[in-house]
């Protein structure tokens, strides 16, 4: 044999240090279909070679024996089957998965045409067990040397974790969805049992059982999978330490997750992908609200082809905690229903009190003002009698208006106010209205001027209604005015009608302002007429106004005076149709101006007493009148995207009242001004990102409680901690579907109220908090969602153009072979955008190995010579001897990618020269083009984020290519610079260790 050839042992071969290299030395090769290596054809020796070099999962078969040869890497997919398998033939190591993998095989070895499968699922036993796994597989025909098919090669991933995460992912969000819209345990329990079974796979049967209310049971509410009323299904579990039936149940109300094992003798229960027998049940508590009692048991099956290993742990614990959510927040409307039926109840007899009590009282007080007015003017009688007479008179009256207010508070709330809405010449009712106060207001020394301008239409009002509005508020303004006098104007403004009352009263304390309608809150310290009055005037003005469809403001300052201005639509639309002219059922409680006005004079005599008023005393609980029905939720959407901004709009519009803003900081200050009930904001806007705007909300107590839901298409475990830990209540990924998205809104805005109504309440701030918690493990397991479509995109690009004839590819090669570029670009700009993320994060990882950077180098320069080519522009390589040291080799070529890439943009079309070279010590990569050049004032900036070399011009790109490459170039110990002149190119020199990683 010459002495130039090498040897054809297997240890001159397989010179590696790895597991397989070693076992492929060693292995009996001539006992084997392939025979002694040296008769080995060269391009298997290469194959193989090749094989045990690569660090991702291969395999080859050879021959028609289909004997197998693979690295370490795969060495992990058959577990406990290596090593016995190597040389074997495949048939035999994987013939439980064979009818799967056989027509992928033979189609490569037969055809040459090779395959790609994403998520193939396969069954193995690999580890004791049928094994339900998911691998991203290719299969490729291998040639031998007279370059006929001799064998195939397998490239595989186990992508197993994933879709396993994403599949339990799905049941956890199925779950919330089914239980957003609950009212009742019943109903929920019913919603989440429906959940369970669209989701066999990973729960093949499953049974709720919750606690009695004596604690001495466990009724059966939910079963999915399983016949209710089994041997392990029993319609009541009796909690008697006793019972072996009840052991696991006990245990599991203790806190305890139970595992009982080897069950398929009294089950005939199939599971799985494979209909394998199910054998396991897991049980696990239900925790009620903060340190309550488990409210129940949930007993679930566990799949016969997964092991039971720490994720399937932690999904079983999600789930757990998801349901008993569910059912906690159930629970919890059911007692808030009962709270409110109570109060509805108390509220119907309240009214059903007023009303009983307002005939007691105007019966007698009828029968003592009749006979008290005929005296007066019929029985003469001393001066000092009819003074008295005249008190009785007044102060009955004054009692008759105050029974009469109440009542109409009363049929307010009960929603049983007796209105009749009829056209009205509003400017001349309002004239007469006012007439009747002129003279005690004159008689006070004030000044009275009413304007009101004719109306170009009758206006429809409750005539008894608008009575009591002008009449109260003539009479409060009159009440807190010494000096000056008091104007009202009434006048049409667009569809609108507005009366004005002004007065040069004492004005109202700018605190007072937001509180001034609140029934039974009086301005405390206020100089005025009389001390008299229960503060429920005002309040009646609005809820009359409102029952107008109208709303009544107020403008005030101290010493200066106070306007009142009350508005009310034109026309009848607004009106409830059943009320329009409608004969009254009820008796009238307007009294006219009488009361008013014998109040009114007696304050023109009275002198004003300044002294410190009593606070009026809250109401407890029970005496606290349930107010009117809620109005739907505003929602504030924020998004700098106009189709989403209405697209969110269109889907939650049917639900809530939504108001758009265009970015955070417009938000912001529409939050400011009127909080809403929730905001669903994006992350990435200009002038204020979603982050930003959360912080300003969280900074006034106005706002600070106000829900946040994010909106962002940063998928992954990072970006959801990051929204959650800066204060947001739940965080959504785009892409999400509208029946998502309204659930969630619906689910963080009972979340709120819930919050709200129930702040002293311990019990339901720790369920609140367990739901926060089992939102954020859930959206913890969601990642890498940008590249699935991506990775669908180009598998289709390329059976596209497998499956094309010569004469139509021929055709199609441009279009496909754009569409493959913008695809990769897309891809490459999906993997800057997370290299960004990490970047930003601090958790940019290194791989470093002993890596040869001139290889590297010369590797990337090939790869990328055929694109820049394509913009008319040639590269140079001056490469020496190997340059080894310790590097990352994916983070160097991706140094070399944006700096070539980057020359070749800016170098008008003109060469390119790379150097690698190792000066004094340090390997130096040099790219050089003879481009446009950096400007000196930017220089200092071009390895900054988003930073262009010629600003304003647009040769696109995001601007991060050049800090990617410092910031992996500094990671590794190393250095980045650049020469560069206008015109006259640049120079772009890498620095770095041949030593390798310096410690830190």
């Amino acid at each position: 044999m010459s002495q130039d050839v090498p040897p054809q042992t297997p240890e001159a071969l397989f010179t590696g240090h790895s597991q397989m290299h070693a076992l492929v030395r060693t292995h009996d090769w001539a006992a084997s279909p392939v025979g002694p290596v040296a008769s080995w054809p060269t391009s298997l020796k290469m194959l193989v070679k090749t094989l045990l070099g690569s660090r991702y999962p291969m395999i080859l078969t050879w021959g028609p024996q289909l004997t197998q040869f693979y690295n370490d890497a795969y060495s992990l997919v058959i577990g406990d089957k290596h090593p016995a398998a190597l040389g074997t033939d495949i048939r035999g190591t994987l013939a439980e998965a064979w009818d799967s993998l056989e027509p992928l095989v033979r189609e490569a070895m037969t055809t040459g045409v090779a395959s790609w499968v994403p998520a193939l699922q396969l069954l193995l036993n690999r580890s004791g067990y049928r094994e339900e796994s998911y691998f991203d597989v290719s299969h490729a025909p291998a040639y031998d040397d007279m370059g006929a098919i001799g064998g195939m090669l397998a490239v595989c991933a186990e992508v197993t974790p994933r879709v396993l995460s994403e599949r339990r992912t799905r049941l956890l969000r199925d779950l919330s969805a089914q239980a957003a819209d609950t009212r009742s345990v019943a109903k929920t329990c019913g919603d989440l049992v429906t959940a369970l079974a669209d989701h066999p796979l990973d729960v093949p049967c499953a049974l709720l059982y919750l606690r009695e209310e004596d604690g001495r049971s466990l009724s059966l509410c939910g079963a999915v999978g399983i016949e209710r009323g089994g041997p392990l299904s029993p319609e009541t579990v009796m909690l008697d330490a006793a019972s072996r039936m009840a052991a696991p149940f006990l245990r599991a109300l203790g806190g305890e997750r139970v595992l009982r094992d080897g069950l398929e003798v009294l089950l005939s229960l199939k599971g799985g992908p494979f209909g394998d027998a199910v054998g396991t049940f897991l049980f696990q508590p239900l925790a009620g609200s903060g340190t309550a009692a488990p409210l129940g048991v949930l007993v679930t099956a566990l799949s016969p082809n997964r092991a039971f290993d720490e994720s399937h742990a932690s999904f079983s614990e999600l789930l757990s905690a998801q349901v008993a959510a569910s059912l906690r927040n159930a629970r919890a409307y059911e007692e808030e229903r009962q709270r409110a039926e109570a109060l509805a109840e108390l509220d119907r007899a309240k009214t059903a009190f007023f009303h009983n009590i307002s005939h007691e009282f105007r019966t007698p007080l009828t029968l003592m003002l009749g006979p008290l007015e005929d005296v007066l003017a019929q029985v003469p009688v001393t001066e000092a009698a009819r003074k008295d007479l005249e008190l009785v008179h007044r102060n009955a009256g004054r009692l008759l208006r105050l029974v009469n207010t109440l009542l109409d508070f009363s049929r307010l709330e009960a929603g049983r106010i007796d209105s009749s809405f009829e056209p009205t010449d509003l400017a001349a009712f309002t004239r007469d209205l006012t007439g009747h106060f002129r003279s005690a207001i004159e008689r006070t020394g004030l000044s009275f001027s009413v304007e009101c301008a004719e109306l170009p239409e009758p206006v429809w009002v409750d005539r008894q209604m608008w009575e009591k509005v002008v009449f109260n508020l003539l009479s409060n303004a009159l009440k807190f005015t010494f000096d000056g006098g008091i104007i009202v104007r009434q006048e049409s403004r667009g569809h609108d009608v507005l009366l004005r009352v002004t007065d040069t009263g004492t004005g109202i304390p700018a605190e007072e302002l937001p509180h001034l309608f609140e029934r039974f809150h009086r301005v405390r310290n206020a100089r005025s007429r009389t001390h008299e009055g229960t503060g429920i005037g005002l309040a009646l003005v609005r809820e009359l106004v409102v029952l107008h469809g109208g709303d009544v403001t107020v403008e005030s300052e101290e010493d200066r005076g106070t306007t009142f201005t009350v508005r009310i639509p034109r026309g009848h639309a607004h009106l409830p149709s059943d009320r329009i002219q409608a004969a009254r059922q009820q008796a009238s409680t307007a009294l006219g101006a009488s009361p008013f006005l014998q109040e009114a004079e007696r304050w023109s005599d009275a002198q004003p007493v300044l002294r410190a008023l009593e606070p009026v005393p809250a109401l407890t609980e029970e005496e606290e009148a349930p107010g009117v029905d809620a109005l739907r939720a505003r929602v504030l959407v924020v998004d700098d995207n106009a189709d989403m901004r209405e697209y969110v709009e269109r889907v939650l519009s049917p639900s809530f009242d939504v108001v758009l803003a265009t970015d955070g900081q417009a938000a912001l200050a529409a939050a400011r001004a009127n909080p809403p009930d929730l905001v669903l904001t994006d992350v990435m806007m200009p002038r204020l990102g979603g982050f930003g705007l959360l912080r300003g909300l969280r900074e006034r107590p106005s706002t600070r409680a106000v829900p946040v839901v994010m909106l962002s298409a940063r998928a992954g475990e990072e970006a959801a901690v990051e929204g959650l830990e800066a204060g947001a209540d739940d965080y959504l990924v785009k892409p999400f579907s509208a029946r998502e998205l309204v659930a969630r809104v619906r689910s963080m805005l009972e979340l709120s109220r819930s919050r709200r109504e129930a702040l002293r309440q311990e019990m339901l701030a720790q369920s609140l908090r367990e739901s926060i918690q089992a939102r954020d493990d859930f959206l913890a397991v969601a990642s890498h969602e940008l590249k699935t479509p991506l990775a669908a995109f180009r598998l289709h690009l390329e059976r596209l153009e497998r499956s094309l004839g010569e004469d139509a590819l021929g055709r199609a090669r441009s279009p496909l072979e754009s569409a493959g570029r913008q695809v990769q670009r897309l891809h490459a700009l999906m993997e800057t955008l997370l290299d960004v993320s990490q970047l930003t994060t601090g958790r940019l990882a290194l791989d470093l190995n002993d890596v040869d950077l001139t290889a590297v180098v010369g590797s990337a320069v090939a790869r990328l010579r055929e694109e820049v080519a394509r913009m008319g522009v040639t590269v140079t390589l001056d490469a020496g001897t190997p340059l080894v040291g310790r590097y990352d080799r994916l983070r160097i070529d991706q140094v070399v990618t944006h700096l070539l890439t980057n020359a070749a943009k800016y170098g008008q079309g003109r060469p390119i020269a790379v150097r690698v070279a190792a000066e004094e010590g340090t390997a130096r990569l040099t790219v050089r083009d003879e481009g446009i050049g950096i400007s000196e004032a930017d220089l200092a900036r071009i390895f900054e984020r988003f930073e262009r070399a010629v600003p304003g011009r647009n040769y696109g790109g995001l601007g991060l290519g050049l800090w990617i490459a410092r910031q992996v170039v500094e990671a590794h110990g190393g250095r980045i610079t650049v020469d560069s002149k206008p015109g006259l190119g640049s120079t772009f020199v890498v620095e770095l260790p041949l030593e390798g990683l310096k410690a830190a």
